[in-house]
Order: C-alpha cells, then structure tokens, then sequence
C-alpha cells in the first residue's frame, strides 16, 4: 500500500499523553514499521510499474473500440448472411493458414471474426482476426488476435506490457513480485494507521511531513481492500504462485471443466469426408453446427472452434465475460449435427466460478466501463501512495536528505509465544508465494549480515581507547 512510513520520534512534537498499558502489540509495532517501510521503499518501483500499466490496460478497452472502429462496427443491415457465406468471404480473402475460431456477429452493428492460425508474419500463440461484415460478406480488415477477450494489437501491447514488460517468461517475475508484497504492504500500513491515536491522523490543519503522513494514511486505508483483490487475483495467474493456486484447485476437485471434444461411438472419423481437420466445412458445417447449439439455449456472444482431427467434435462456447457471466459449451458431433455434451457455467465448481468472476473484474470485463474506471482510480491511488511515501522519507531528513532507515532489532522485543507462529506462518507464506519468501530472506540475511559488521566495527572501535592529544 505505501513506500515509506514513519516514526512517531521524528513528529512534530505532540501533547504529553499518559503512557499507554503494555500489552502485546507494542513490541510487534516497531517490527511492522520496519517492515512496511523496507518492503515499501524495496518494492515501490515494481508496484509503480504496476500501477503505470494497469491504469494503461484498464483505458485499453475504451481506446481500442475508438482506434478499431472500422473494423469492429458495421451499418445495421436488414438481414444477416449464413455464417458458411462470411466465413467463406474471409477464406478468399485470406486462404493463408487454418481457421481456429468463429465469433459471429454479437451485435447488431458488429463484425464477425474469422480467426486463423498458422498465418505467416503472426506472432506464436495469436491468430489473424479477419472481420466479415455479416449482412453483406464484405472484409472490413483483418488485425493480429491475443487471448480469450479478443484483444486486438493496441491492447495486446498494452496487456504484454502490463504482464511482463515484454521480457518474456522472466519478465513476469515483476508483477508476480508486485502482487506478492502489495497485501503484505496494505497490511502493515492499515495496521500501522489504526493504532494510532486519532489526533495523530488528522489532515486538515496540518502541514509537512504530517501532512504528508495523513494524506497517505488516508488514502491507504479507503483503498486497502481495492489492494487486497487485486493482490489476489493477480496471483491466480502468476507464474509460482500461480501454479500453486492451480494444484490447489485441483487437488480440491475445482479446477475449472471444460466439454468434451472427442466425436467418438459410431460417428467417428465419419465427417472428414466433407473437409479436413481444422477446416470450418468439416462435416455438417457451422450453419448446422450454430443452430444446434442456438437449440442448446446458447445465446450470443459465442465462439464456434472447428474439430482438432477426424476424431474431433466441433465446439460452440459462449464467450460472455461481462456480467452476468455466459460460459456454456456444447460439444457437437461432426457427421451427425447431434449435440454430444453440454457444460453449464451453473455446474462449475465454486473455486472455478470465483477464479473466473475475479480475473474479469481484474481485468476490467466484469462490470464494463465503470470496473475499468475503477481499477483506474486504484491505480492513480497507488501511484500518489508511492509519491506520498517516498516524500514521507525525505521529509523525515528534514526536507535536505532521505531520513535514517527504521532502526534494527524490532523482532528481538516480540515475545516468544507471538514471534514463533509469526515465523511459522510466514515460512508457509513464503512456500507458496515464492516471490514474497525468497525477497523477503534475502533481506533478511542482508540486514543480519549488516548489523553483525555494525555490531564489530563499534566493539573494535570501543576497544582501540581514547588517542592521546
């Protein structure tokens, strides 16, 4: 939640107030600060990435109707082609390789995309979306595709950036270490501002660095929670935590289902006879294969994916991820039209459900624009939290310097009956969130490492007498 928090010692001077009775948060107080304000200052220019490209993504989806009007709208017609005739318009536009997915027309005034794989100069794992005017079988363009959502080339830049600052695999270890340490931080700082004394909060009236400390407070605790979720979600899909989530979810019976694409029994191989594998003509064709699934109650928008090979079954999903979500599936053979297996969102495990509700609202899908306006005002409030943070620490020097780190040795005041489940519980944190674990011990030896050369060094020097005048 913030960068660099601050000590009561270094404030301007406050009324004398009776001493407080000892209880067991006052020795884990000093411990808390010390570990908001390193993780803050350590962590910060991740979380500030972070930030500069989440509030980026979440104005993507507005920017990219805006940039790919032309090839996502079309006038409203009177009739709507079959959708053999769109995605033949598409294939003689562009016969280059294989057709992996139709999306029909959702809307009335929106294209439908033909989407193809294997299509030289197409980056490994995107397709080639080409968008078929439905009432007059006119290509209205073709774009480079990513990901389940459709994201056309502006947003797919964006989402990349976002994700793993186009690195690569090893890119992604910088948000995975954002979200691992953004609820630890949140933590601490809601900890840290409600075990302070009222009077010390306040904002109106005060100026500096206290100022400073109750704009940041403030603000901090109104958007922990914001913090917390997208902690969380950010985690499902990270790289070590990840997987993780997934074996969880697994080993719980909640991964998430999907229908079966296998054509199998008497059928089998039969529909290659009308097309090969891959090919939008195999067997009955989509026209037959849309409306068995239309039959299935499967309303727009859907996906229609053409089988893998001659033992394959066509699959028509819904592809709704905005509220309320529509994620039905069909399976349908091939040679007959026959629907050979249904999946119902209704049916899905409830790990699964609240995986998929949280990615999207992540993602700024679930609610639409006023999720995406959301996640920008989150975004806009960790960035002021850093900037409050860091100036927070230099306000602490007094305005010439950044201030004197918090000082060592906090832990060594936690009793024991607190300090050893503490321990306990971060270990298996830091098992499962590998990038919250491995940061953190590598810290920790640092600051052990650190304080023993202190340590020596003020012992040699306490030893070596006073020099003669």
């Amino acid at each position: 939640m913030t960068t660099a928090p601050s000590t009561t010692t270094d404030e301007a001077p406050q009324p004398a107030t009776p001493a407080p009775s000892k209880s067991s948060w006052a020795p884990l107080r000093p411990l808390v600060l010390r570990l908001h304000f390193y993780a803050g200052v350590l962590v910060a220019p991740f979380l500030l990435v972070a930030a500069v490209t989440g509030l980026l993504y979440a104005a993507s989806f507005q920017a990219e109707k805006i940039v790919y009007d032309h090839e996502l709208t079309v006038p409203v017609g009177e009739r709507k082609l079959p959708i053999s005739e769109q995605v033949a318009a598409a294939r003689k536009a562009h016969p280059e390789g294989t057709i992996s997915a139709v999306r029909p027309s959702p809307e009335a005034d929106a294209t439908t995309r033909v989407m193809l794989s294997g299509v030289p100069g197409v980056d490994e794992g995107h397709a080639l979306a080409v968008f078929v005017d439905p009432y007059t079988a006119k290509v209205r363009g073709s774009l480079e595709q990513y990901g389940s959502t459709g994201a056309l080339p502006l947003r797919t830049w964006i989402d990349e950036f976002h994700r793993d600052l186009h690195l690569g695999e090893s890119g992604r270890l910088y948000s995975e270490l954002a979200a691992s340490w953004l609820w630890v931080i949140s933590a601490g700082g809601l900890v840290l501002w409600f075990s302070r004394r009222r009077a010390l909060r306040m904002v109106r009236g005060t100026n500096g660095r206290r100022r400073t400390l109750g704009l940041h407070g403030s603000v901090g605790v109104w958007t922990a929670a914001g913090f917390f979720f997208l902690s969380a979600t950010g985690l499902t899909w990270s790289a070590y935590a990840g997987a993780s989530i997934d074996e969880l979810r697994t080993s719980l019976g909640h991964a998430t289902p999907s229908v079966s694409a296998a054509a199998g029994g008497e059928h089998a191989g039969h529909g290659s006879a009308a097309g090969q594998a891959g090919d939008a003509a195999h067997g009955v064709g989509l026209d037959k294969v849309l409306a068995a699934a239309r039959a299935e109650g499967l309303g727009d928008p859907v996906e229609i994916v053409p089988p893998a090979d001659a033992t394959s079954a066509y699959v028509v999903k819904q592809v709704q991820r905005s509220w309320p979500e529509k994620q039905d599936s069909v399976a349908i053979d091939p040679a007959s039209g026959e629907v050979m297996d249904v999946l119902r969102f209704a049916d899905y495990p409830v790990l699964a459900k609240l995986t998929r509700w949280g990615i999207d609202l992540h993602t700024g899908i679930l609610f639409g624009l006023a999720n995406q306006i959301v996640l920008m005002l989150l975004t806009l409030s960790l960035i002021l939290l850093i900037v409050w943070g860091y100036r927070m620490w230099w306000q602490r020097g007094r305005g010439s310097a950044f201030g004197r780190p918090i000082p060592r040795g906090a832990w060594q005041q936690v009793p024991p009956q607190i300090l050893v489940p503490l321990l306990a519980g971060v270990a298996v944190l830091g098992y499962f969130l590998p990038l919250f674990g491995i940061p953190l011990a590598a810290f920790l030896a640092v600051d052990i490492l650190l304080g023993e050369i202190a340590h020596r060094r003020g012992r040699r020097s306490y030893g070596a007498g006073t020099p003669s005048r």
